[in-house]
């Protein structure tokens, strides 16, 4: 009696019982079996692989969108619609949103600067406009904050710091590492919300020492500082919605992975015309 492998599968049948159940002649089966697939399967399979590999590397959040623009940078020819629907048969769907909650305590008597940003959050060149903002992680020891300073121009995390307390000293750290990594010119434009880490006397103070603008949110309106809000949802929904922490050192791990392997230097940004912050600067090197 005669086998073969029915296409797509690993199970061996014998012939006569594939042809009773699918209710086809022999013949007729022989010369489905051996007729070779189409070019455009092949072509299929192929571009499954790379769409497989860059899924992965972008940590399952690429939609179409952005997965067509990865294969095109990689000069890997496909319309988007063929990527939707090679992503849809392979089951490759990107994390969802989830929603979270600010972190602002806005309730003090210190001087809050006007808001001169004024949701421009264009700029024309590198370190001319920083935004930043602080952020919470649950671990299974308690809350992980984490602040960041943006640099509008390519949307590159410039300077982070992460501490168990929301203290002023965290927002300081952040800002005194964006200042170590960018050496940045007076004049630079530097937006916050009105919390009373970012009005404190000493963050004031340090925003004087290197000669930076102060510009605050108004009161209560998040989408006055909508960037660093943005990186914040990206943060959440890509990475810390996906898998929980039991320490803060582990948090901390995958969290600086995440900012400084992964977003800053690898995830295309729409806003970017979908290049990473690093090869966007890039591009402004060679200007």
């Amino acid at each position: 009696m005669r086998y073969r492998f029915v296409r797509d599968h690993a199970v061996e049948f014998p012939v006569a019982v594939i042809c009773r159940v699918i209710e086809v002649s022999r013949s007729g089966y022989y010369r489905w079996f051996d007729r070779p697939q189409s070019l455009r399967r092949i072509d299929d399979a192929r571009l499954q692989v790379d769409i497989t590999a860059e899924f992965k590397a972008s940590k399952e959040t690429y939609g179409r969108v952005r997965m067509h623009e990865a294969l095109k940078a990689k000069s890997v020819s496909c319309g988007r619609n063929r990527v939707a629907r090679l992503m849809k048969k392979a089951g490759l769907r990107p994390k969802q949103v989830k929603k979270f909650k600010a972190t602002t305590n806005s309730k003090h008597s210190l001087p809050v600067a006007a808001n001169i940003l004024n949701r421009d959050f264009t700029a024309d060149r590198p370190n001319s406009k920083w935004t930043t903002d602080i952020t919470y992680v649950w671990t299974r020891e308690g809350w992980l904050y984490l602040a960041v300073v943006i640099d509008l121009y390519s949307r590159f995390i410039v300077g982070w710091a992460m501490s168990e307390r929301m203290t002023r000293e965290l927002a300081m750290d952040a800002l005194k590492m964006a200042i170590w990594r960018r050496k940045p010119g007076r004049g630079l434009l530097h937006h916050s919300d009105r919390g009373v880490q970012y009005a404190s006397h000493d963050y004031q103070a340090l925003l004087a020492q290197y000669g930076f603008i102060g510009s605050m949110s108004r009161k209560g309106n998040c989408w006055d500082n909508a960037v660093a809000e943005s990186f914040f949802h990206t943060l959440k929904t890509e990475l810390v919605y996906h898998g929980g922490y039991e320490t803060r050192r582990e948090a901390k791990k995958r969290i600086f992975e995440y900012m400084e392997v992964f977003y800053n230097r690898k995830r295309l940004h729409s806003s970017l015309g979908y290049k990473s912050p690093t090869d966007y600067e890039k591009i402004a090197d060679v200007a």
